[in-house]
């Protein structure tokens, strides 16, 4: 059985029954692209967004769909984090194998909270993704952008990231 390891107790994915089937269909294509160019190895996923309610809730179904695919899962839901809290308390002990559930060598940590994506951490995540919930402007430096307006209709989001300042979507 798939499970999801969140704050060091699993869950269970029988959720993923619930998911409407154009959000499972667009889960399913974004754990598809970033399964395909990170297949192995300790790998870091970041999800934010203006809104935390539904980037953590889109965290949470990702998470559940690459866990179906497979992979060991370890979910975080992280809040306003600082770049050193999230080092020293999240990146360095899942990349040490010491974060409970992230014990395999091949484990995905899927987190979500607040300054994930600014400058200073962007290179950290092996993928990123920003959710959209309203008529704000997408991160300029994601993956994948999803408009999560209609959360059971979510749609990908193309954004043409030229005409956007670089600090946009950065955090104070």
């Amino acid at each position: 059985m798939s499970e999801v390891r969140e704050q060091g107790e699993l869950r269970e994915l029988s959720q993923l029954g619930e998911l409407s089937e154009n959000r499972r269909s667009l889960l399913d294509w974004i754990a598809e692209e970033f399964l395909h160019n990170s297949w192995a190895g300790r790998r870091l996923v970041a999800v934010e967004g203006a809104s935390d309610e539904p980037a953590a809730r889109f965290a949470n179904d990702l998470a559940a769909v690459l866990a179906t695919r497979g992979q060991t899962v370890v979910r975080r839901s992280l809040g306003d984090v600082d770049e050193a809290t999230l080092r020293r308390e999240t990146i360095e002990p899942f990349r040490a194998g010491i974060l409970p559930g992230a014990e395999a060598a091949d484990a995905v940590l899927v987190v979500d909270g607040r300054r994930l994506l600014n400058d200073s951490v962007r290179g950290i995540w092996h993928f990123s993704a920003w959710t959209l919930a309203g008529d704000e402007l997408p991160h300029a430096g994601v993956n994948v952008i999803v408009d999560v307006t209609d959360e059971s209709a979510p749609k990908r989001y193309f954004y043409d990231l030229c005409k956007l300042p670089p600090s946009v979507g950065e955090r104070r």
